[in-house]
């Protein structure tokens, strides 16, 4: 069976690890075995930096080159820019008059960020209602699978709850549900071992980290408090080292063997650290060199990022179209 898949990133920052490990890995493999889309999110990106857009405009490009760093290709997957496609918004403004105000705040993953980022009362009403932005997006390319980190998950399911509820009013099969696709490590811990990795946490590594500043980061990394001499017992769970080995090391058979020893003692801290930071100097030595190629070369970007666009808006505008004639709307 191919699936259809839709993923995407706000550009508000350089991507990080959390981002490769969550699914830009994913990504990368499955562009071989089905067509993909990915939108690059700058309209959702607005929703808590209405105040500030130049953050969203600055990084759209550098969102760009951390995808093609990684391996994705264009000629395989289609990478195009959210507000450059119009039915997104058209599709949203009709999803949001078959969600209710309060089905929205009881979105776990709206409610989670919305105490995150302490808004208060002062909540901007494109931050509540994104989930129907989202539902929008997954829709409008009739998208199958969704990689996406577990903390998204509610927002897969708000997304079908919408799907039922469009096809109920049509009459008739005119979208189609998607599941969410998990990847190895669907959330990886900041550095400092504190909530999840994020750029406004100040606790994610980019993935165009220099060398020292990986090695900076993997020093700061918290391991067992308990395990204050080598000789000593140490525990594994929580310890973000051994969750970074986890993730990232290609020799699961050698970070099993650290995790024995660390456990029965005698393996210092440093030791650990150091086979750390050699794995995640290698992984990212090479996306960072293509990286700085591709961010070299920003009118190259753009005629990417338009071509893939024009793609993806003759796309999502067929299911418009289908949407208003189900709904009995002219087509003009």
């Amino acid at each position: 069976m191919t699936d259809k898949i839709l993923t995407g990133d706000r550009p508000t920052g350089q991507l990080h690890l959390g981002h490769y490990v969550g699914s830009l890995r994913a990504r990368v493999e499955l562009q071989n075995q089905h067509p993909q889309t990915i939108l690059i999110a700058d309209m959702q990106g607005l929703t808590d930096n209405g105040h500030n857009p130049a953050k969203v405009a600055e990084n759209i490009l550098n969102v760009l080159a951390d995808y093609l760093a990684v391996g994705i290709d264009p000629q395989r997957t289609t990478l195009c820019l959210q507000s450059g496609l119009p039915a997104l918004a058209e599709l949203t403004q009709f999803y949001a008059n078959l969600v209710t105000v309060s089905r929205l705040e009881r979105n776990p993953t709206v409610k989670a960020e919305i105490a995150s980022k302490e808004f208060g009362a002062s909540i901007p009403a494109g931050f509540l209602t994104y989930p129907i932005s989202q539902a929008a997006d997954i829709t409008a390319f009739r998208a199958t699978l969704v990689p996406v980190g577990d903390d998204q998950l509610p927002m897969i399911e708000q997304t079908n709850e919408v799907v039922r509820k469009v096809n109920n009013v049509a009459g008739q099969e005119l979208l189609v549900e998607c599941r969410a696709l998990i990847g190895k490590a669907s959330r990886l811990p900041g550095v400092d071992g504190k909530a999840k990795m994020s750029k406004s946490l100040g606790n994610a590594l980019v993935l165009g980290a220099s060398e020292k500043d990986i090695s900076k980061a993997v020093k700061k990394m918290y391991t067992d408090p308990g395990h204050l001499r080598i000789e000593d017992p140490g525990k594994v769970e929580g310890n973000v080292v051994f969750t970074y080995l986890d993730a990232f090391h290609p020799d699961e058979a050698l970070v099993a063997g650290l995790k024995e020893h660390y456990q029965r003692g005698g393996l210092g801290d440093g030791q650990v650290k150091k086979v750390l930071e050699e794995c995640l100097q290698e992984l990212l030595a090479p996306i960072r060199e293509r990286r700085e190629r591709f961010i070299a070369d920003k009118g190259e970007l753009m005629r990417i990022l338009q071509a893939g666009t024009q793609a993806a808006r003759e796309e999502t505008g067929v299911v418009l179209q289908d949407l208003k004639k189900a709904f009995g709307l002219p087509i003009l």
